[in-house]
């Protein structure tokens, strides 16, 4: 088949040599470096577009180092976005700094706060150089084409009506509750998490400036963000406790909430209902097997992460890179053998690990501690008190947050320099 044009056949059905399903961080990065490579490769997005409440919109430097490799990075932080350097808390009263990122010895220093739909349109945008890359929105995969024991593609409904697409390989990027994942019958093992999140916003003049990153008070934590021309703000509550909290009525939460962030206080009113403040259901799992032969899963299909420390975007384009720099060149000749794909797991479980391992001591540490305290006072952990009071600790959690463990570099080849027609 040759690698650097999309192969259409008869109506109804598409035949390539990779198929993405999903358009996250994880499948729009994939798709790009496939693209990039000259590998015929389709992303298949459900959604007309990638608006979503629930995205996550931290890019951390290694994703920025990724943008930077790409020769991205320009034109990437020319979009609107907010640049944070230290992670500065309270917590019972206390003041904490969690975090430094402008001690690490890297280009770009920072978390960059960014929609996460304008940076998967600018993955998208920037992807129309590349002939053989595709991207269908408004196409939801619905089940798997087999061949015997080997996924041979997906079938999907499109706004033209069904599409069975054909590929070589198939690659889960459907998020933490993959239709792909579970039409292959691969097994999750949850850890858990105590808590869930709400997530609305709050309106923001332009002379109110505030540091401080977490609150964490007897019974409650907060998160908010500063997003320019309003405050994102994520609000912790145990675990099941969704009922409970709109049982008590909106007034009561938005007091809580002015009563933690006075900075809020202004803005505080756009929050008219509770269609105004959705649920983030969290969860931390991970599947003990990414591949079947012809399957390949990655980012939340293949481990969902915490929102502690905001790493799941970032998880998701290393997995993309490490992907791409392992089978890009082997997809070129066909689908790789399963032992070959599994090197993508091999590759990235232990960091997937680790990162999971560090959330849930953050969870049983610090945020389980808090939402059970009730009214008694909040004494700092030692571990926090530590990092606050040392600096060069601070630079080592500033690794672990805006780098991770084992970051990912650009190594999959440059292939396809055609230039396709702009669309639209």
């Amino acid at each position: 088949m040759n690698t650097g044009k999309l192969e259409q056949r008869q109506a109804g059905s598409m035949k390539v040599r990779c198929c993405i399903v999903g358009g996250g961080p994880a499948g729009m990065m994939l798709g790009y470096l496939l693209g990039r490579a000259g590998i015929d490769v389709v992303v298949l997005e459900k959604h007309a577009d990638f608006f979503r409440d629930f995205r996550g919109d931290t890019v951390h430097p290694s994703t920025l180092q990724v943008m930077d490799e790409l020769g991205l990075i320009e034109g990437f932080l020319k979009l609107p976005h907010q640049e944070l350097q230290k992670l500065d808390g309270m917590f019972g009263g206390t003041s904490v700094r969690i975090a430094d990122l402008s001690r690490l010895r890297v280009k770009y220093p920072f978390i960059a706060f960014m929609p996460q739909w304008d940076f998967l349109n600018f993955l998208r945008e920037s992807g129309k150089h590349f002939t053989s890359l595709k991207v269908l929105m408004s196409t939801e995969a619905t089940d798997l084409i087999r061949h015997g024991d080997n996924i041979a593609g997906v079938r999907a409904q499109s706004p033209d009506g069904p599409i069975d697409i054909e590929a070589d390989l198939t690659v889960a990027c459907d998020g933490r509750h993959s239709t792909v994942r579970e039409r292959a019958g691969l097994k999750v093992e949850e850890i858990g998490a105590p808590m869930d999140v709400l997530w609305f916003r709050a309106g923001r003049r332009q002379d109110e400036n505030e540091n401080v990153f977490a609150r964490v008070e007897p019974g409650k934590m907060m998160v908010t963000f500063d997003r320019g021309d309003y405050w994102q703000c994520a609000y912790v509550i145990a675990k099941g406790q969704y009922d409970a909290v709109r049982a008590r009525g909106l007034p009561a939460l938005l007091d809580d909430v002015v009563r933690m962030a006075p900075v809020l206080k202004s803005g505080i009113a756009e929050v008219k209902s509770f269609d105004d403040v959705k649920l983030l259901t969290v969860a931390i799992n991970r599947l003990t097997r990414w591949t079947r032969p012809g399957l390949l899963c990655i980012g939340d299909a293949a481990h969902a992460m915490s929102p502690v420390g905001g790493v799941g975007v970032n998880l998701a384009v290393q997995d993309a890179v490490a992907t791409a720099n392992l089978l890009a060149a082997k997809l070129a000749q066909g689908c790789p053998p399963e032992f070959e794909l599994d090197a993508v797991r091999r590759r990235r479980e232990f960091p997937v690990r680790v990162t999971q391992r560090m959330q849930v001591i953050a969870q049983n540490n610090i945020i389980t501690v808090a939402l059970k305290s009730g009214n008694q006072p909040l004494t700092v952990p030692l571990p926090v008190r530590l990092i606050t009071a040392m600096p060069f600790l601070q630079g080592i959690t500033a690794r672990l947050v805006g780098l991770g463990v084992r970051p990912e570099h650009v190594h999959s080849p440059l292939r396809n320099r055609s230039v396709a027609t702009p669309v639209g």
